[in-house]
């Protein structure tokens, strides 16, 4: 009998992590093992693939795409990671095995779980599924105030963590609105930097313009109201610079909103690429609304306010591994969305963080008691997030945080009527455009 020679490909970029405590060699080792707690005590962002005989084990932060296909050759298999869809084709292609590649069979590692995969050949069996991040309902105080400290002490904790770890002279921007989790994560970082010793100077509020949207008086009104008003920058983009068959191509997804997202991401990342050439850093405020379960249940037919509140980060990962819901393509939640985030600074050469996808803040926002605190009532849960974070900046900084209604960030760099003249509604739509794009 013929031996099978596995093979394992690792496409993605090591220096993309961002570990604050250990050396990739040592966080490889503790994916490695297996054991969800090792895992668990990676700090930072990661996307990581080790392997041992045919066992191959893999595990990546919620902020980092990770993606895999598993190749037949006639010496055995081949398993291929990489953080993007046309990277995995591209390789394949290499090796004489695009025949094998359509988008569909690709797969995502969900975040928050070991992936272990046994390469014995055909049949390959299914992965197996360890999770290594846990976080546990209603261990927070039905309290704002406390809950606001704590959520907003993490929010904290993680940026000054990040700002450590960057050149005291390296310039940071954040990717503002004036919405309640671009203004906490601006608020937090201008306050961290003061009580580090690090010149606040270095920070900008970058506020995506497309002509005549919302965002840009927000954020004038959020900074001014603070005296802060100094910080803002208005990032102007041309409309017509957006495309639709770019953002399908960067971000090899189609759900509309996550398009329209990441649109506007590319742009307001150009744009500011165009005018800071060697500019690096940035912050953003995406999760935020996934934590604190601020989404329009009426919008999404499958949902309601129970399903929201008593599964497990259901905005973070979808309905979860192992569903019938849950895609083995593209995950589910934020661990699929995220890339909307990613690809744009990416692509653009920024090293980004948006602090609300570390575990330590989801772990304090999955900890809030929502059922005691809404009685499940749509509206409380809608207001809930205004108080935790508004009473948070009040007790961890001493400031006020102006709260305005929620619009997305679409719908804040353009007008929405002029946003659909530009942008489909239907999925459809993009799923053919993508499936065109991705097979050409």
């Amino acid at each position: 009998m013929s031996q099978y020679l596995e093979r394992v490909v690792d496409l993605l970029d090591p220096a993309l992590n961002r570990l604050t405590d250990m050396s990739v060699e040592e966080a490889r080792a503790r994916v490695l093992s297996g054991d969800s707690r090792q895992v668990r005590a990676i700090r930072g962002s990661f996307a990581l693939v080790s392997k041992e005989g045919k066992t191959v084990r893999m595990a990546r932060s919620l902020d980092r795409p990770m993606r895999y296909f598993l190749a037949k050759r006639h010496e055995g298999p081949a398993l291929i990671v990489a953080d993007r869809i046309d990277a995995l084709r591209s390789w394949l292609k290499s090796e004489g095995f695009e025949n094998q590649f359509h988008p569909s069979y690709t797969r995502m590692t969900p975040a928050h779980h070991i992936v272990e995969i046994q390469l014995i050949g055909c049949p390959d069996p299914d992965p197996v599924y360890t999770r290594f991040f846990d976080p546990q309902h209603n261990t927070q105080p039905k309290d704002l105030d406390a809950i606001g400290r704590n959520y907003i002490g993490a929010l904290a904790d993680e940026i000054a963590e990040w700002l450590r770890q960057i050149p005291e002279r390296e310039p940071v921007g954040v990717c503002f609105s004036g919405g309640i989790d671009s203004g906490a994560v601006f608020l937090a970082t201008y306050h961290v930097l003061l009580r580090l010793g690090m010149s606040p100077s270095r920070l900008k509020a970058f506020t995506l313009d497309l002509g005549n949207g919302p965002d840009v008086a927000q954020a004038r009104r959020f900074l001014d109201g603070l005296g802060l008003g100094v910080f803002l920058e208005p990032v102007e983009v041309s409309p017509n610079t957006v495309s639709i068959e770019e953002t399908l191509s960067l971000i090899e997804d189609y759900k509309p909103l996550d398009v329209e997202c990441a649109a506007m991401g590319l742009a307001l990342c150009r744009g500011i690429r165009q005018r800071y050439p060697d500019w690096k850093h940035l912050l953003d405020g995406d999760g935020g609304d996934e934590n604190l379960k601020d989404y329009p249940i009426e919008e999404n037919p499958e949902l309601t306010i129970r399903s929201v509140v008593h599964n497990q980060m259901l905005y973070q990962e979808g309905w979860g591994v192992g569903k019938i819901k849950h895609s083995l393509t593209y995950s589910g939640g934020l661990s699929r969305a995220y890339v909307r985030t990613y690809a744009p600074a990416r692509r653009m050469g920024f090293d980004s963080l948006s602090p609300f996808t570390r575990p330590s803040v989801i772990e304090v926002a999955e900890g809030i008691p929502f059922i005691e605190l809404t009685q499940y009532d749509v509206p409380t849960l809608y207001g809930l997030k205004g108080e935790i974070v508004r009473r948070g900046i009040r007790a961890v900084f001493g400031a006020e945080l102006p709260v305005f209604p929620k619009r997305r960030f679409q719908h804040g760099a353009i007008p929405r009527s002029a946003l659909r003249q530009r942008f489909p509604s239907q999925e459809a739509d993009y799923r053919r455009r993508f499936l065109e794009l991705s097979q050409a």
